[in-house]
């Protein structure tokens, strides 16, 4: 596992990017997502970064559990 200062390789983050497009979409902010995609958000305040793209990473945590689960047969 990488250190968490090392910077991602192109294809895990192009990965990373199309998982959390795919978890934006199931829970409809997608449109947050193109909006802001790994851009720089200072434009955005802490409560809309929050309230907006939270849900998406919780989305994200919850489908990675699951698929752990799911390859531990839990």
């Amino acid at each position: 596992m990488p250190k968490s200062k090392e910077p991602m390789n192109k294809a895990s983050k192009e990965a990373m990017t199309k998982f959390k497009l795919e978890c934006a979409e199931e829970i409809g902010r997608l449109q947050f997502c193109k909006e802001h995609n790994d851009d720089d958000k200072s434009n955005l305040t802490a409560k809309q970064n929050g309230s907006e793209g939270g849900p998406i990473g919780g989305q994200m945590v919850k489908k990675m559990i699951e698929q752990y689960k799911k390859q531990n047969n839990m």
